[in-house]
């Protein structure tokens, strides 16, 4: 490769490579320390705070559940179950039968469920809450977070690969003036493999 050449990828993998480390800095700090806390999370201990919460839906309300058979609760019902229970209507799908509906409530970090009686529109709810290392964890796994979370997962996994191909280039054009990269390498491919075939059952 001749010099000029090899300045024009020098500069654009440098370019590539300080951008896409600048993009996945935080997140590859908190992924990383999530990938501990989750391997090590029968060592963690949390006292989940489970919380219960009764009132009553209005009239009105009630009347437009009434009015339907399935499908997501009326707008109006989940404003009003978020305003004056604090109660967000996530990724749950709402099970309706002749006298309740039940909707389950996941969240990161805890879990929350819903029962309104249709005879009079008394609600019980339950909401529980496992603590931050809990909503961590579940950040990291993608678990009840939500379409736009997921796209973010997404989208840091394509940065933290530009990150990787990147530094593989430039290792590979400096490989000349440093002896040890290619043995550091195979080292890095063939450990997790080692360790898969003689310690994994």
């Amino acid at each position: 490769m001749n010099k000029k050449r090899k300045a024009f990828w020098l500069k654009q993998l440098h370019q590539w490579h300080w951008v896409t480390s600048a993009i996945c800095l935080i997140s590859l700090v908190l992924f990383s320390l999530t990938a501990i806390t989750l391997n090590h999370a029968s060592q963690i201990s949390a006292e989940p705070v489970i919380r219960e919460h009764q009132d009553t839906l209005p009239t009105e309300l009630l009347f437009q559940l009434a009015d339907q058979t399935g499908g997501q609760l009326p707008a109006a019902v989940q404003q009003w179950l978020a305003r004056k229970m604090d109660l967000q209507h996530t990724d749950g799908e709402p099970e309706w039968a002749a006298d309740e509906i039940y909707l389950p409530m996941p969240r990161p970090g805890g879990d929350a469920w819903l029962a309104i009686d249709m005879s009079d529109g008394a609600i019980l709810a339950e909401t529980t809450d496992r603590g931050w290392i809990a909503f961590f964890n579940d950040l990291h796994k993608g678990r009840h977070t939500g379409t736009v979370w997921i796209w973010f997962i997404d989208i840091f996994a394509i940065a933290s690969l530009l990150f990787a191909f990147t530094g593989l280039g430039l290792m590979m054009l400096h490989a000349k003036r440093r002896p040890a990269t290619w043995p550091v390498t195979l080292a890095g491919l063939v450990l997790p493999w080692l360790l898969i075939i003689f310690f994994m059952h």
